[in-house]
């Protein structure tokens, strides 16, 4: 009896994994085609081939679509740094500068290959606070880069840790909004070479 009811409640799970990923990817379309402000939860519920009652039973609402949304992307960007900062030091690079690079051209590629979320987020129409989370999350990303540079080099150069993360956030927001891939691509490894160059105070 007790595997019967484990089955069942396993079957009921991943039903309702699978109702939740339709969800997101209905709501990423629907968000990618009319914005936040105007896309509607009916819309994302038609497309997802779910209902109204099963969205408020995953999410509690479109604010809350949009925030899983952010949140997951940021997780996959984060994933693609840290595995090129990893096998980039596996690969033997000490110096933080190229560690920093190695990370944010793997944040770049995450940018293009996924641009039409990247510019979801930073067209400016997204649930009220929203602009204070993309803020905030900003300075963490701020301050990993400020630790990557400390731990790596005991001369921690901070204004240089700075000029390269403000420049990495004017380089998102750039190839973001660029419809060739191919081209954001050239784009993304220029700004990368060109960041290379920059070196700070000794």
């Amino acid at each position: 009896m007790s595997s019967e009811i484990e089955e069942t409640s396993t079957r009921v799970s991943e039903r309702g994994q699978a109702t939740r990923g339709a969800l997101l990817r209905a709501a990423r379309e629907v968000f990618a085609q009319e914005g936040f402000a105007q896309a509607a939860v009916t819309d994302i519920v038609a497309k997802a081939g779910a209902s109204v009652g099963s969205l408020y039973h995953h999410f509690n609402g479109k604010a809350d679509l949009y925030l899983t949304l952010f949140e997951e992307f940021q997780a996959r960007q984060q994933d693609r740094t840290r595995e090129a900062i990893y096998k980039a030091r596996d690969e033997g690079e000490r110096d933080p500068q190229r560690l920093f690079l190695a990370g944010a051209a793997a944040y770049l590629a995450g940018s293009v290959e996924e641009r039409e979320l990247s510019r979801l987020f930073l067209s400016g129409d997204g649930p009220p606070g929203f602009d204070r989370i993309m803020r905030e999350r900003l300075r963490k990303w701020a301050r990993r880069n400020a630790a990557l540079f400390q731990a790596e080099d005991s001369r921690f150069n901070e204004p240089l840790a700075i000029v390269l993360t403000g420049a990495m956030l004017g380089a998102v927001s750039e190839v973001s909004f660029v419809d060739d891939k191919e081209r954001a691509d050239r784009l993304s490894a220029s700004i990368i070479a060109i960041l290379g160059t920059i070196k700070g105070e000794q």
